[in-house]
């Protein structure tokens, strides 16, 4: 039987950081579902739909990588996709805090599903998609920090936000 694992995330936008958690994962696991997650709490620059595209276009093409999304309960969508393991990066000590209390909490909603802790190359450890959003913002580069199709994107998006005055 194949180890599959979910990779869930808002990737608004998707950074070279999370393609490097995936890169890891798959040395892992022999299947990685990239779940891209509806998160009402949160007010993503891009639709669910341009993340999904986005990482289409920037994962690299390997039968062991499926990308969708994902709507209510992580651990419910696990079960339906036959995942035994949730995959997550921590980038410093101020993300352990609420990584533990999601692990927690799904570790209580379904015993079976496990959470896999991985931790980004140097590089990538300061790396996160506000981040990458402020310095597009602002005009700033952003080589090295996130595949060309989303540095694209998010010139685009940026100066279409400009030009409506918003």
């Amino acid at each position: 039987m194949l180890k599959t694992a979910i990779y869930p995330g808002t990737f608004d936008p998707v950074t070279n950081g999370h393609i490097d958690l995936m890169e890891r994962a798959l040395k892992i696991f022999d299947r990685l579902i990239v779940a891209v997650a509806v998160n009402d709490r949160k007010t993503p620059l891009f639709t669910l739909e341009e993340r999904v595209e986005l990482l289409k276009k920037c994962v690299p093409r390997s039968s062991k990588i499926k990308i969708t999304s994902f709507d209510g309960l992580l651990v419910d969508y696990a079960r339906s996709q036959k995942a035994t393991a949730l995959v997550r990066g921590l980038r410093a000590v101020s993300d352990f805090e609420y990584e533990f209390q999601m692990a927690l909490m799904n570790r209580k909603l379904d015993r079976n599903i496990e959470t896999i802790y991985l931790m980004p190359s140097e590089q990538y450890t300061c790396l996160n998609s506000g981040l990458v959003k402020e310095v597009a913002r602002m005009g700033g580069r952003l080589d090295g920090l996130v595949p060309a199709p989303v540095s694209q994107m998010l010139k685009r998006k940026y100066q279409l936000i400009k030009k409506n005055g918003k």
